[in-house]
């Protein structure tokens, strides 16, 4: 099983969302993590628009990346400019991805709402095709 890591500044929207659908599409092929440079909390407009689509994140917790600096990872992946920037070191063979999405708590003309639902179509698509393309060729779960 894979173990990744995704990490964004606050650990309150993007980095969920993109837990929660790595996790999905990922199945029991990946152990899948979340953390912030500067964890929020949950943003309770990410828990509303994953339910929406059929998944209950309501029970995830916003971290900060230094908990998991002792956990080897196959993939660390940066959602967002600034926590490429501050990615701690992880002391593992872990592939780093940066792959930057909106913030979307900070969208000028969209409401709230429509700008948290663009943000979760746009990771969900990413994650889909992360899967497929690096999680696909395992052929056990216990690969």
């Amino acid at each position: 099983m894979k173990r990744i890591l995704v990490l964004c500044t606050g650990n309150s929207a993007r980095s969920q969302l993109a837990q929660g659908y790595l996790q999905h599409f990922a199945g029991d092929r990946a152990e899948v993590l979340s953390a912030g440079v500067d964890p929020k909390g949950v943003n309770p407009l990410a828990i509303q628009v994953m339910a929406e689509d059929g998944i209950d994140i309501s029970h995830h917790t916003s971290n900060h990346a230094d908990e998991y600096t002792g956990l080897p990872f196959d993939y660390v992946i940066t959602v967002c400019d600034n926590a490429r920037e501050q990615c701690p070191f992880f002391p593992s063979a872990a592939q780093r991805i940066h792959q930057s999405f909106t913030d979307p708590g900070h969208q000028p003309g969209l409401d709230a709402l429509d700008s948290f639902r663009q943000v979760r179509d746009e990771i969900k698509a990413y994650s889909r095709q992360f899967v497929e393309g690096h999680l696909t060729a395992i052929s056990s779960p216990h690969a």
